[in-house]
């Protein structure tokens, strides 16, 4: 992906209404859906893939394009047509569209994994278990594959990337000011300190508010805000694992110990090249945007497993990634569903890591040929060994709202108020929770808090 591709984007994409008698209205579904008997064996989808026909991909990943061109060298009477139908929100929106027209629906389309709820509740994405992928269960790391569920018991695609957190660090400005890679959250806090005293124009990291990052904080702190039953759905910030991530990122808030530049901006693309901007906690996925996008900073950053809530301990979270679905409006799901298994759990996946994906499966991960890749913007570190370790250690329990993508899009105006305003970062998140729980009950859900 893009570097803008790659963060967790925020959007206003809005959920259909539900019926309040609790029969879910899919937007746009109907009994013609083509969605087929409900098991498909392997040689339904090799006959398929010997009659031919056109899959039509919407995907903004750029690896596919290689991968498309292989599948069909391999299948010369199939043709995948790929089309960047936007990034992110932008894509959804044109899904939603199509959906509801019940014309132009794609047979395959990306869809991240804190969307991916949003599709799956509404019956407009097929339940792959028809092609027996919980097979395929194994494959996978654990937050990707925890991704694709979304409700229920089903799964909605298969997962093709993943953004298990580290934490990047800029050696040269830690080693110039003697100070230590951070191994707890609170010896994070207590650098940000010592750098900013050491250098007033230096900052720990930069932090204007952003709801994926949050919530991945909070996976990491052990925090699980939302439970989702169907139509029911719990949201609470103050448990436990919240009051971790508030208390402590509290503090950098209240010393201004974060740059108050926002993510993907030219003046935090210069923070990171000139050692204003320390450190970045995100996903695995960051490296090449550093190596594309910080050129001049080459060699000096380095990579360390992201710090923790309580010493010892070794959780990460997930920050990013998709998975590739098949609509149930789409047609094709035969050949569709060939696709996606050769892109994300196939030939295609040493294909897409070639190119600079960031890998959902585990023999990728393990492989002595990922783990012992030598990084030279990291000077010559095997971050990868660190990254595969993170993508072990995601508890897999997390779940996303089945409107996340509403939800995030009004995150600014209700945590965010913490960033430029007197309002602490648990009050934030109380009036994220009462806004979201709002947005629900509109919509038709049960929800509690």
């Amino acid at each position: 992906m893009s570097q803008r591709s790659r963060r967790l984007l925020r959007g206003t994409g809005i959920v259909c209404a539900l019926a309040l008698a609790g029969t879910l209205t899919a937007c746009g579904g109907s009994d013609d859906s083509g969605s087929g008997p409900d098991k498909l064996s392997a040689s339904d989808v090799e006959a398929a893939l010997e009659k031919g026909g056109t899959v039509t991909v919407w995907a903004w990943e750029p690896t596919l394009k290689q991968v498309a061109a292989d599948f069909q060298k391999e299948h010369p009477k199939v043709k995948v047509k790929l089309v960047n139908a936007g990034t992110g929100n932008d894509q959804y929106k044109a899904l939603q569209n199509a959906i509801a027209a019940k014309k132009g629906v794609p047979d395959v389309a990306q869809v991240e994994y804190y969307a991916m709820g949003q599709y799956a509740l509404t019956k407009e994405l097929t339940d792959l278990k028809k092609f027996g992928a919980d097979k395929l269960a194994d494959q996978f790391s654990p937050g990707p594959w925890n991704g694709i569920k979304a409700s229920g018991d089903g799964l909605y695609g298969l997962p093709m990337d993943s953004g298990p957190m580290a934490l990047f660090y800029n050696k040269k400005v830690f080693d110039k000011h003697g100070i230590k890679v951070p191994t707890t959250w609170d010896e994070y806090v207590a650098a940000a300190r010592a750098l900013h005293k050491a250098d007033p124009k230096a900052y720990i990291t930069n932090d204007t508010g952003d709801a994926g990052f949050t919530t991945s904080m909070l996976w990491q702190a052990g925090s699980r805000p939302y439970k989702v039953d169907g139509t029911k759905v719990h949201i609470d910030f103050s448990d436990a694992g919240a009051s971790k991530y508030t208390s402590t990122w509290q503090k950098l808030l209240d010393d201004k110990l974060v740059a108050p530049v926002t993510s993907w901006s030219d003046e935090w693309y210069k923070g990171l090249g000139d050692g204003t901007i320390a450190t970045l906690a995100i996903g695995a996925w960051m490296p090449a945007n550093l190596a594309s996008g910080v050129k001049d900073a080459a060699g000096d950053w380095r990579v360390a497993p992201l710090p923790q809530w309580t010493a010892g301990d070794k959780a990460s979270a997930e920050n990013g990634g998709s998975a590739l679905a098949l609509p149930e409006l789409g047609g094709h799901e035969a050949l569709a569903y060939a696709f996606i298994e050769y892109a994300n759990a196939g030939k295609g996946v040493d294909t897409r890591v070639k190119g600079g994906a960031f890998p959902a499966t585990t023999a990728q991960l393990e492989s002595a040929s990922f783990q012992n890749t030598a990084f030279p913007y990291f000077g010559g570190q095997q971050a990868n060994k660190i990254f595969a370790q993170s993508a072990a250690a995601v508890p897999d329990d997390w779940s996303y709202l089945p409107y996340q993508v509403y939800a995030n899009s009004i995150f600014n105006d209700t945590a965010g108020k913490a960033y430029v305003s007197g309002t602490t970062l648990a009050d934030g998140l109380k009036a994220w929770q009462d806004a979201s729980v709002k947005y629900g009950d509109e919509q038709g859900f049960t929800v509690e808090k």
